[in-house]
């Protein structure tokens, strides 16, 4: 159970918050099991009802997890303590490889794009009372979205990937649901998930994107949401091919309710060909393109494009929060779309290079690696932890997998968007060093 954890409170309010606060300062350790209903309840001289609020509270706020008569545990990683606290000093000599940023000297220059939004705003300022999107980015999004053979559907605008599957998984879903992701997959999402009061149901994956068995598993236990990376995925690289996305398609097929989310963030730095899960089965479907890798993590901003229902939930529910997403980042995008300001090619020939530098190098020294597309390469090693501290030693400081994974094996993400022939050489050798002979090789699935 608690161990010697004394809990406290009358209310459900109290008895939650008490409970939380063991969590938040380490008194309660992640998988422990709290105390039966009835028992806590004759502990404290309350009703069970009180108790079985106080842990919906607890369950709604990402701290535990409740399995009927399994009884209620502390998350193995609670929303209290993020995966991106997950941090590794970066010492002054040290090259930091655990960003996952886009190179900025790939980024472009914002100084016209924005003049341009400028003028716009000076021109015509946006009041109370204006459409929400504006109309020249809607107009390329969609053009993009139908020249990748999306159904058609409504595009809203969110501040980035996260914010808008955030909204999407709001709308659909209830605290308790489970939702199918990539393991590994992406920290901010695994976090996000249990901070919404919702289960994450690992769905296994290999270079061409999650396995179709895996998938189907997690359907069949219930998973009411899936979130699919559909190119450049985190932090593997994955990339769906044709042949998986025909597989995959056909495993959704069986499932009409299930809410299909798929995350392209990679959309104009990739040069691998989307292929489209959307229209395979699922009635309640978005796809979400952001602008954070190809333009700068701090352009907040994503277009999404859905069935009616799920885009109307989404725009309905922003209109009574944030209201809109600034015009001057609409129009700022919009002018660095329009212009094609840094090629899409050329981002995706520069970012391959640097990933197959570095493979080429790890594959020469027997290491196995995977990065099929995006900035990151994925390493699997026997301990992260030891890895790690030996890297840092080395000079290299990079991302253990532990931020990134639920049930998969151990590994190492290294962002190479800005790693040069040279040091990719380097970095080889020393993982080489740190490894052993035959670089500690395992599987990604």
């Amino acid at each position: 159970m608690l161990g010697d954890y004394p809990l406290k409170g009358r209310r459900a309010s109290e008895i939650a918050a008490h409970i939380e606060q063991g969590v938040s300062r380490g008194l309660i350790a992640p998988g422990a099991a709290l105390p039966p209903l009835r028992d806590l309840a004759a502990e404290l001289g309350v009703n069970p009802n009180t108790v079985a609020a106080a842990y919906r509270l607890l369950r709604d706020r990402g701290v535990i997890e409740t399995a009927g008569r399994r009884g209620s545990r502390v998350l193995p990683r609670p929303s209290l303590t993020p995966r991106d606290q997950i941090q590794v000093p970066v010492p002054p000599h040290a090259r930091d490889l655990s960003t996952g940023n886009p190179d900025p000297a790939l980024l472009p220059d914002l100084g016209a794009a924005l003049a341009a939004a400028a003028e716009s705003a000076r021109t015509s300022p946006v009041l109370y009372g204006r459409a929400a999107a504006v109309p020249e980015l809607l107009d390329l999004a969609r053009a993009s979205f139908e020249a990748d053979a999306l159904p058609g559907g409504p595009i809203v605008i969110a501040s980035g990937s996260l914010d808008a599957v955030e909204r999407i998984l709001g709308a659909w879903l209830r605290p308790g649901d489970a939702v199918a992701v990539e393991d590994p997959g992406w920290g901010s999402l695994l976090d996000l998930l249990p901070a919404m009061g919702l289960r994450p149901a690992p769905v296994r994956l290999d270079d061409e994107g999650p396995l179709p068995a895996s998938l189907a598993a997690a359907l069949a236990e219930g998973a009411r949401a899936v979130v699919v990376t559909s190119r450049a995925q985190n932090p593997t690289g994955a990339a769906l091919t044709a042949r998986r996305a025909e597989e995959l398609r056909a495993v959704l097929a069986g499932h009409p309710d299930v809410v299909l989310i798929e995350d392209d963030h990679g959309h104009g730095m990739v040069d691998q060909p989307y292929h489209p899960l959307a229209g395979s089965g699922p009635l309640h479907w978005a796809v979400v393109r952001s602008a954070a890798k190809a333009y700068g993590p701090d352009l907040r901003l994503s277009v999404v494009v859905g069935d009616p229902e799920t885009v109307g939930r989404v725009a309905g529910r922003l209109r009574l929060g944030a209201g809109w997403v600034s015009h001057l980042l609409q129009r700022t995008v919009a002018e660095l779309w329009r212009t094609d300001a840094v090629p899409a090619a050329t981002l995706a020939a520069a970012y391959r290079a640097r990933r197959d530098a570095l493979l080429g190098e790890l594959a020469a020294r027997g290491i196995e690696a995977h990065g099929e597309s995006g900035l990151n390469v994925w390493v699997p090693v026997p301990d992260e932890t030891s890895a790690v501290a030996a890297l840092v030693q080395r000079g290299w400081v990079v991302a253990p997998g532990a931020r990134y994974r639920i049930q998969s094996p151990p590994g190492l993400r290294l962002t190479t968007a800005a790693l040069d022939t040279a040091d990719a050489r380097r970095l080889a050798d020393d993982l080489a060093a740190v490894l052993g002979t035959g670089g500690g090789r395992s599987r990604l699935v």
